[in-house]
């Protein structure tokens, strides 16, 4: 499943990833971690190869092997997916432990949903399910620490699907936190990001999300399939402004709060 573009997506806004590689100068390469043959990076991926990245997406549940160094990459976001960071599979523990490598070297990376749940299990935190059974799919509000103000300003709700959450890891800072399931963004170093939330999300994939997996939406705490979309319509261009803002900081081309 190695490729160095989008993958073979039903969403019809993916960003022409395919595109990619054309021009005089060849775009710098970030690692793009999924989880899912149908992982779409998104709006995540919409803002990288719109900025000059090169998407290198690599699947270690199938088989695909990560680099022993990012010398070669930018930095490396990591998406979510339906299975756990408790899981024990090899390849869970495998790309759990390959997380020392961006933190040793100082790459930037990003981890999404399982990918924020990943790095906080890498630092010795606890990933659970809320104690009440309660999962959060949808969009809901969060508030930004004194931290995560200083850094960027923060949409007041985000698009969320997870069922399980994470302690906050010694060392790293909360930068927003959520009523149900407190930490929702954090940063560990100089570097190195999770959010539990999905800022990657078009209409596109809320629209098969909900289609796909339309039985998660019965489940304690979710939203019905019409809040997603209307919600989106008020939420989700703030979210994408987010993004915009945060890719840039993340990556070093604005400092935090010029962004």
């Amino acid at each position: 499943m190695r490729q160095v573009e989008d993958e073979n997506s039903a969403d019809d806004d993916a960003g022409g990833i395919a595109m990619l590689g054309s021009g005089p100068a060849a775009p710098k390469k970030l690692l793009v971690i999924v989880h899912r043959r149908e992982t779409n990076p998104g709006a995540i991926g919409q803002w990288l190869t719109g900025n000059g990245y090169r998407l290198d997406i690599r699947c270690p549940r199938f088989g695909d092997p990560l680099p022993p160094t990012l010398a070669g990459h930018a930095g490396a976001v990591v998406f979510g997916g339906p299975m756990s960071a408790n899981d024990p599979d090899d390849y869970i523990r495998a790309e759990i432990d390959w997380l020392a490598v961006p933190l040793r070297e100082n790459k930037p990376f990003f981890g999404v949903c399982l990918g924020a749940q990943m790095l906080a299990k890498h630092l010795g935190a606890e990933v659970s399910s809320h104690p009440g059974k309660i999962i959060e799919v949808g969009y809901y509000p969060i508030t930004p620490s004194e931290a995560g103000a200083a850094l960027t300003q923060w949409p007041d709700q985000v698009y969320q699907w997870h069922q399980e959450g994470f302690t906050l890891p010694w060392g790293a800072r909360r930068l927003a936190s959520g009523s149900q399931f407190e930490n929702q963004a954090i940063q560990y170093g100089e570097k190195a990001f999770g959010v539990q939330f999905h800022p990657e999300m078009t209409l596109a994939m809320i629209h098969r999300w909900t289609t796909v997996a339309a039985h998660r939406l019965a489940s304690p705490g979710a939203r019905s399939r019409a809040e997603h979309i209307m919600a989106h319509c008020v939420h989700g261009e703030p979210q994408r402004a987010w993004l915009d803002r945060f890719m840039r900081i993340w990556l070093g081309q604005v400092a935090a709060r010029q962004g």
